[in-house]
Order: C-alpha cells, then sequence, then structure tokens
C-alpha cells in the first residue's frame, strides 16, 4: 500500500488533490466547536491546502504523510523558513504552525499525539483497501482524547473494491467507528464526472483512550 502511494507521487498521478481549500471544511468547521489553538491531526495528509486553513483559523496542525514528496511539495508553496528533526523512526518538518511527520501513520503512537485535541480526514479513510480500514478507525481512536471533535470526508463510487480512492458507504462507516466515536452526518454531495459522491461526518472521540 506505502509503495502504491509513493509510486503515485513520484508520477504525479495525485489527482485526489485539491488546488483549494475543501469547501466541506470550510462550511462545517467552525459548528464542530473545536477550541482556539487545539492542535489538529491530519492522516495521511498530502499536500493539502486545507492545513493551511487549518493553521489560519487558529489550529496548530500534526500532518502525517508517508510519501516525502509530497511534504517536500507542500513546503515549497511558502518561502516560510522550515526546521527539521527526526522523531522516534519519523523526519518531522515544521512549518510555521504546521508539523509534517513523513512516516507510517499506524506507527505514530499516543505520546507523539499528546497535544491533539481534534482530527480532520478528508482522504485517509478512502485511501485505504477494505482490510486495512478497520485497523486506522481503532488507531484514529487511540490516538485522540476523550472530547476531540473531527470532520471525516467519505466518498462512495460504483467500481466496486476499486481504488484509491476507495468507495466506503454509509454503513461501513458506521460499523468502523461507534465503538469508539459519536457520529452526526452533515451532507451528502452531488456525483462528480467520475461518479464519485462525497459524504460528510462530525465524529466525537467517546470514552477513555485504550
Amino acid at each position: 500500500m506505502s509503495d502504491q502511494w509513493r509510486k503515485r507521487w513520484q508520477e504525479g498521478r495525485i489527482g485526489f488533490h485539491l488546488q483549494q481549500t475543501h469547501p466541506a471544511l470550510q462550511r462545517h468547521w467552525e459548528a464542530l466547536g473545536v477550541t482556539d489553538r487545539t492542535k489538529v491531526l491530519v492522516p495521511l495528509c498530502g499536500k493539502s491546502l486545507d492545513m493551511r486553513w487549518l493553521v489560519d483559523a487558529g489550529h496548530p496542525v500534526l500532518g502525517i504523510e508517508f510519501a516525502p514528496e509530497a511534504i517536500e511539495q507542500f513546503l515549497a508553496q511558502r518561502s516560510t523558513p522550515v526546521s527539521r528533526y527526526r522523531q522516534a523512526g519519523f523526519t518531522v518538518s515544521r512549518q510555521g504552525g504546521i508539523e509534517l511527520w513523513c512516516g507510517d501513520f499506524f506507527h505514530l503512537h499516543i505520546q507523539q499525539a499528546a497535544e491533539v485535541g481534534a482530527f480532520y480526514d478528508r482522504a485517509s479513510l478512502i485511501a485505504l483497501p477494505p482490510a486495512t480500514r478497520q485497523r486506522y478507525a481503532f488507531h484514529l481512536a487511540q490516538l485522540t482524547p476523550p472530547g476531540a471533535k473531527g470532520l471525516l470526508v467519505s466518498l462512495t463510487h460504483h467500481d466496486g473494491e476499486a481504488g484509491p480512492p476507495y468507495s466506503v458507504p454509509a454503513d461501513e462507516i458506521d460499523h468502523l467507528f461507534t465503538a469508539n466515536f459519536s457520529l452526526t452526518f452533515l451532507e451528502q454531495g452531488e456525483p462528480d464526472e467520475r461518479g464519485c459522491t462525497e459524504s460528510v461526518w462530525a465524529l466525537e472521540r467517546l470514552g477513555p483512550r485504550q
């Protein structure tokens, strides 16, 4: 899986990347009620401009990305100085209020995410094949404290098991997350030219960390 994504970045096959902030983030983030200065975890962040938007909204960002190409392209968007260091298997690049950790999301430990109090998933869950999505949902729950709020943007399409992006229907989202999160369905968009339909969910972490 990681090799597949690395190859896509190296070849520039990143049709999933948006050239602007995702409209759902702009529409729904404020209503989540995430307090100012709460650090936001962005798994499989790529070079998403949504991270800039979150910083401008007053939140430090912790982005996790396997492909160093994505991180370098993101950092190159601005002339702001970058500091770099190593942290337990990750190469960390800090630019302003954004920390980008290059490595495997599943290797991120609770202690490393100790300051995280919110999360944003626009293209993480749908990037993972079915066998990995349960592990992802559980690991996200481990990394977020009770009361942590987040926004999930998922999608469905009619190409069966084809992906990424993979089709993740509402009943699967319910199955994956209800053990550790409360779920609120917010909206469903119109199908795009590829037949992909996005859905947006608000999540809140329940109970203690496991």
